[in-house]
């Protein structure tokens, strides 16, 4: 029987470490394990009759026949892959799941939430607000994740969408008065509106480490209270409850109502080493309405990002 093919397992086990040229990346994206993959791909040689790989110390590369193989292997799998999704989204209808950390679920997707319905009442949206990062191997059901991290998630299509860059911000009503906030050094007669976070390893830019960049000394940078979601922070800096350090993503909105405003401007950096990304597994970019909200996020934040600077430059 010349024609049988291999098993399908090991073809997408070979097709997967020779576009990566890595066993271990081959398994994060086919959520197996390195053995698993190296035990297909020595089974698929077998099968064959010839080495696909040159196993060398530090690195892995294809042999002449991996390489004659990959290729149309890879071409075939694309083929397969825009096939099923076709059918899973035919077959899965108008439901369009997409997860979110809360802050900005509550700051920036909600209020546009309405609009996508409108510009495609065929798309049913379903928002799960959830700090966790799903995991897409057994949560099948989620297509689209919209994440506040370092941007590393291995097997899966990422996207930048925005930065996370932080800067005070405060109600305009701070600014009236003959006790209203002027300079940096008012801060030390104003509440300090904190959300402590960290993710990677990493931690957000706190007061402490804002007003050490800024120069500004004084200020007790501990004292305030303190919201384990940046969404309450900036909802206590709407209503004049202090200033807080706030993502420029977030407050967008806000800013370009008049709700917020930057006292200082977004002169001192606020930069931190986190984003916003777009993430889902590859084959779910070949959805219909993944493709569709995709597109709409990116204009929303470009408008968005447009607005807010008109409205910064209107209250300069």
């Amino acid at each position: 029987m010349k024609n049988r093919l291999p098993p399908l397992n090991a073809l997408r086990a070979f097709e997967s470490a020779g576009r990566h040229l890595s066993f271990s990346k081959a398994a994060a994206e086919l959520y197996v394990t390195p053995a698993a993959i190296s035990h297909h791909i020595k089974a698929l040689e077998e099968d064959l009759g010839v080495q696909l790989f040159r196993r060398e110390p530090r690195r892995l590369l294809l042999t002449d026949a991996g390489q004659r193989a990959l290729p149309g292997l890879r071409e075939a799998f694309e083929r397969m892959e825009t096939a099923l999704a076709e059918v899973r989204d035919q077959a899965e209808g108008s439901l369009l799941t997409v997860s979110a950390v809360p802050s900005l679920t509550s700051r920036w997707l909600l209020p546009r939430l309405e609009g996508f319905r409108r510009a495609h009442p065929d798309i049913d949206p379903r928002l799960d607000a959830s700090g966790h990062l799903v995991d897409f191997g057994r949560e099948t059901d989620v297509d689209v994740a919209l994440r506040h991290g370092c941007g590393v998630y291995p097997g899966l299509h990422v996207e930048f969408l925005a930065e996370s860059n932080r800067h005070p911000v405060c109600s305009p009503k701070l600014l009236e008065g003959p006790n209203r906030l002027r300079t940096l050094a008012d801060l030390r007669h104003f509440t300090l509106i904190h959300v402590p976070w960290s993710l990677c390893g990493e931690t957000e830019p706190d007061w402490a480490e804002w007003l050490k960049t800024a120069g500004v000394s004084g200020v007790d940078a501990e004292r305030g209270p303190r919201f384990n979601h940046a969404a309450y922070a900036i909802q206590a800096a709407v209503e004049g409850h202090g200033v807080a350090l706030a993502s420029d993503v977030l407050v967008a909105d806000d800013i370009a109502a008049g709700r917020l405003v930057h006292p200082f401007g977004r002169g001192v950096p606020g930069r931190t080493p986190f984003a916003y990304y777009f993430v889902c597994p590859p084959h779910k970019l070949r959805y219909k309405r993944v493709q569709i909200f995709r597109d709409w996020l990116m204009a929303e934040l470009a408008a968005a990002q447009t607005s807010e600077k008109q409205g910064t430059e209107q209250q300069a």
